[in-house]
């Protein structure tokens, strides 16, 4: 080997992060700024008001009912793809089974949807039915999407799976850029640029990578579905709790708050930035955490996961400190004067923020350790923590909001690290012989 060789191998040994996780990161940290890029373009161009707060209701309940719910079919697939790989076995049966649950699933959400049109117009959306079809787009624009990203990251192709998120977020960026330009101020024709982009990007992914879907033997449902709905409970209570801040607040908003809900996400997008690099994280963290567990290298599991809660509690700390000192003028710079919060405020938003990272890590474990059930279980905690602060009616709306947050992502990441715990112990007692 050369010294160039074992200098490299020296430093991917040191770094503690899963393979692909640093050139997903890249990717997506250019996504996170056409992200900010959008919503900058969209609140300028609609103002303070109900427009902007309707774009701001279509931007969370998208990725709650997108990511919630196509999210565990993209996992299922890596997890699936990467055991064929193990094996020497084509991927090709198990995405076209993929493929036709998640098309379905699509399918019925659209349909609720549609049928919820009414209510979702009139309480979320400010009236605008444009919005009610550009979540309709969404719904079947992830489908695809995570598909995609499932049969990419099962393959390893990490390089891809960045590029499609950077594509989706340039069009969105440029879609924002073009309607601001000509003078735009209704929030419709935004939703549907957000809708129309996680078609780009799977597009460009797919006409990019070859070889991916190779013939194999059939796949029964079980290779999917064994634990899919423990899975899409887990995911949709968790994205419903990363998301919940403008959805709650736009819900609860009485008459002079209707600007709320925007300024709340403005605040939130900032302080969770390092949520944008996690994802690179999560993409490849359950396969190689699955790849370790299969082949019976337990202690190697075990430093992975040491090494990435570090760094992730390093970043979460970090940015709760930035968001506390900093916050408040990004927010102002970024989308405009008229969106004020407070040095606190961005704390109680970024320390959240930094507890449900420190979730998604630890339920990335679960997963890779077949523990579906209690994924679905401490989501739940969750969900029923944020409840209760919303009952509780702590000071403002803005102050409400925050404070059920914050105690709905801290219950959630305190149930996870007691169950992770304990089932790194159970299963480290059972290879060692002991009951």
């Amino acid at each position: 080997m050369t010294s160039v060789g074992r200098w490299r191998e020296r430093l991917a040994g040191r770094n503690p992060l899963p393979t692909g996780a640093s050139t997903v990161g890249l990717w997506i940290g250019f996504t996170g700024l056409t992200a900010y890029g959008f919503l900058a373009f969209g609140a300028r161009a609609l103002g303070e008001g109900p427009e902007y707060s309707a774009l701001s209701a279509l931007w969370a309940l998208g990725f709650i009912v997108g990511p919630g719910f196509f999210l565990p079919v993209e996992q299922e697939v890596a997890r699936a793809l990467a055991h064929r790989r193990a094996q020497g076995l084509g991927s090709a049966p198990v995405v076209r089974r993929a493929a036709f649950l998640g098309l379905g699933l699509a399918g019925l959400l659209s349909l609720i949807t549609l049928v919820a049109g009414p209510w979702l117009a009139d309480q979320l959306f400010a009236g605008s039915w444009t919005l009610v079809l550009a979540l309709v787009l969404i719904l079947f624009g992830y489908a695809v999407e995570h598909l995609v990203r499932g049969t990419l990251g099962g393959n390893q192709r990490f390089g891809t799976y960045g590029l499609l998120f950077a594509t989706e977020g340039t069009f969105r960026l440029v879609g924002a850029a073009v309607l601001a330009g000509i003078g735009v101020t209704l929030a419709g024709p935004f939703g549907l640029v957000v809708g129309i982009g996680p078609f780009v990007g799977s597009a460009v992914a797919a006409r990019r990578e070859r070889g991916l879907l190779q013939p194999g033997p059939h796949a029964e449902w079980s290779e999917l579905t064994q634990a899919l709905a423990y899975l899409l409970v887990g995911s949709v209570l968790g994205q419903s709790l990363v998301n919940s801040v403008p959805i709650a607040t736009q819900v609860l908003a009485g008459p002079g708050e209707g600007a709320v809900a925007g300024t709340l996400l403005n605040g939130l997008l900032v302080a969770r930035v390092p949520l944008f690099f996690f994802q690179a994280v999560q993409a490849s963290l359950v396969p190689e955490l699955s790849g370790h567990r299969g082949a019976g290298r337990h202690a190697e599991l075990v430093r992975g996961v040491r090494r990435i809660l570090a760094v992730v509690v390093v970043i979460g700390v970090s940015a709760t400190i930035g968001a506390a000192l900093f916050g408040p003028w990004v927010v102002r710079t970024f989308f405009g004067e008229e969106f004020r919060l407070s040095g606190a405020d961005m704390a109680m938003l970024a320390g959240a923020s930094g507890l449900i990272m420190l979730t998604l890590a630890l339920v990335q474990v679960l997963i890779a350790l077949s523990q579906y059930r209690l994924v679905a279980a401490l989501w739940v905690a969750g969900a029923v923590a944020f409840a209760v602060g919303i009952w509780a009616d702590v000071g403002d709306l803005t102050q409400r909001v925050e404070t059920a947050f914050l105690l709905g992502t801290g219950v959630a990441a305190l149930c996870a690290l007691a169950l992770v715990l304990r089932e790194l112990n159970r299963e480290s007692r059972a290879r060692s012989g002991h009951t």
